[in-house]
């Protein structure tokens, strides 16, 4: 499913699909801090939002990710358990905070096509996780949106 590049500039919609995954990046990183270190999420993103505002990403769309994983993080857990192999606490660290993020999108972000989670989780899980995490990264979020996103996924699969 990767390996398309995002559009240069915004959207119509006013999205611009590389401020986005800019944003995803670095939620990535802030996420993966926050899960060795803990804090607060205004404490994780106070640290990351110096390198965004340098960077151009939409610094909006990484503090909803930032926030939304972390305020929802049992949730998020509790429903990929149903997708993953082992319990959500023994998969690696990049992966996992890829997860939490994907399912995040998915769950709580419908104005995000399930297409784009599921790439854009697999782009940062090749950028900076093991070698072969972003299939599982992959393969997890495409069962999770054939469940969460069923109606979508359908539509998207009858095309």
């Amino acid at each position: 499913m990767s390996g398309r590049t995002p559009a240069r500039g915004p959207r119509r919609d006013g999205v611009d699909p590389v401020a986005r995954s800019r944003a995803r990046r670095r939620a990535l990183q802030a996420v993966y801090a926050w899960q060795m270190s803990g804090g607060s999420a205004p404490h994780v993103i106070a640290q990351f939002a110096h390198e965004q505002a340098h960077e151009a990403a939409d610094l909006a769309y990484f503090e909803d990710l930032v926030r939304g994983v972390i305020k929802h993080v049992g949730a998020l857990d509790a429903a990929l358990r149903e997708f993953v192999d082992r319990e959500v606490g023994q998969i690696d660290q990049i992966e996992r905070a890829a997860l939490r993020i994907g399912a995040y999108e998915l769950l709580h972000r419908p104005d995000v096509p399930y297409r784009v989670v599921i790439n854009e989780a697999i782009d940062t899980a090749k950028r900076f996780g093991s070698e072969h995490g972003h299939t599982y990264v992959n393969g997890v979020l495409d069962h999770a949106a054939a469940a969460w996103r069923a109606p979508e996924v359908q539509a998207a699969q009858r095309r």
